[in-house]
């Protein structure tokens, strides 16, 4: 009983010190000018969220969250955006990796006027590290996810790490 005990403490230390560290390093990146939202409040919400990955394709194939819509990052287009998501007061959450790259596209949608947009703090990563499912291109439960680089994929604890 007290290991388990013991073990239950440690587990919730390291993952409040692996928090802080994401913190600490989306401080780095990110201007914080779009809110984030967390796991445990994104998988409470209603259907009615608009889910926009973006990743790049290989990535998005390798697995997603359910639903989600692939805008990409590198050639993310705010027009062909707009067309699948015309009412400009959608909540709309926006996700990539671990939140860096989803910040970039979620100012751009803010910029066009999405009055309800967010950030998935950790991304992808934190999702699947807090044992959420994830979807391949059939649209299947799977346990990988593509963890974009040797030095990002770090970050995923959870799932099997993929980097084709």
């Amino acid at each position: 009983m007290q290991k388990t005990f013991l073990f239950f403490i440690f587990f919730i230390s390291a993952l409040g010190y692996s928090q802080k560290k994401l913190d600490k390093l989306l401080k780095k990146y990110n201007s914080e000018k779009i809110p984030y939202i967390y796991v445990n409040e994104l998988k409470s919400y209603p259907d009615n969220i608009i889910l926009l990955d973006a990743r790049e394709q290989r990535e998005y194939a390798t697995s997603h969250l359910k639903d989600a819509i692939a805008v990409g990052y590198d050639f993310f287009n705010i027009d062909s955006t707009s067309k699948k998501i015309p009412n400009k007061n959608s909540k709309v959450v926006v996700y990539c990796s671990l939140g860096i790259r989803s910040e970039d596209i979620a100012e751009k949608l803010q910029k066009a006027g999405y009055k309800n947009v967010f950030n998935l703090f950790g991304g992808i990563f934190e999702w699947k590290n807090n044992l959420q499912k994830v979807y391949n291109l059939k649209e299947q439960e799977t346990d990988s996810v593509h963890a974009f680089s040797k030095d990002w994929g770090k970050w995923l604890q959870k799932g099997i790490k993929v980097y084709e």
